[in-house]
């Protein structure tokens, strides 16, 4: 009877619908090098069923977020000033790829044939990912969650304005850390989690985000620069 009432209690809580669609993505993200070299498909096609896997969780959970569930709404002053934002932190993630900045190294994510051509449903694929559904998953996890958790347990209740800077800071830290580029994470963590605070729209970061993403990957498909992903 107590573990049922666990269960339903942490079923019901608004964290639990904002943890689930980032565990998933982390989970494959820690499976995919065991599992590309057992697979019998192309491996690379991991990051679709990654993708998916969020998706599919983030629509399963939509009207539990309060923040998003009515569509995308922002207004066009918001709109210029996340799409101005997303366009600064490329251009600074592009620049910070300095030796003491960098965690880790690896070929990231190619996605050429053998024959060195291009497999454009694998680069549709991961742009539409990074663009599309990452950005969603990550602001609902690290801003919409941890950033007003760390101000107050109970974080529905935390005006994005009320936030404080030690809040936007650890959160930001973490969120920057999660990635190959850390020194360029934290201060993009920093700059969405600063939007999400100045016009209270969690859309706002969303959207920022997204720009950032849709730019790195159009990027790196140009430049060759597999690393970046």
């Amino acid at each position: 009877m107590a573990v049922s009432a666990f269960v339903q209690r942490w079923s019901e809580h608004p964290a639990l619908p904002r943890v689930l669609p980032f565990g998933f993505y982390i989970l494959l993200l820690a499976l995919t090098p065991t599992a590309q070299s057992v697979l019998p498909f192309d491996g690379r096609w991991l990051y679709a069923v990654q993708v998916g896997l969020v998706a599919a969780a983030l629509l399963a959970n939509w009207r539990r977020y309060g923040e998003l569930a009515y569509g995308l709404r922002l207004p066009l002053a918001q709109a210029l000033l996340a799409v101005m934002l997303g366009v600064a932190i490329f251009v600074l993630w592009i620049n910070l790829d300095l030796p003491w900045a960098v965690i880790g190294t690896g070929r990231g994510f190619d996605p050429r044939q053998a024959d060195g051509a291009l497999d454009w449903s694998l680069v549709v694929t991961r742009i539409f990912g990074a663009a599309a559904v990452v950005p969603i998953m990550e602001e609902l996890f690290w801003r919409s969650l941890v950033m007003r958790w760390i101000e107050r347990a109970e974080f529905l209740a935390v005006a994005p304005a009320s936030v404080g800077l030690r809040a936007m800071i650890l959160s930001s830290l973490v969120f920057g850390f999660e990635h190959t580029l850390w020194f360029a994470g934290i201060l993009a963590g920093i700059a969405y989690a600063w939007l999400y605070r100045r016009t209270e729209n969690l859309w706002a970061p969303i959207v920022a985000h997204a720009v950032t993403n849709f730019l790195l990957g159009v990027w790196v498909v140009t430049t060759g620069s597999w690393r970046y992903w």
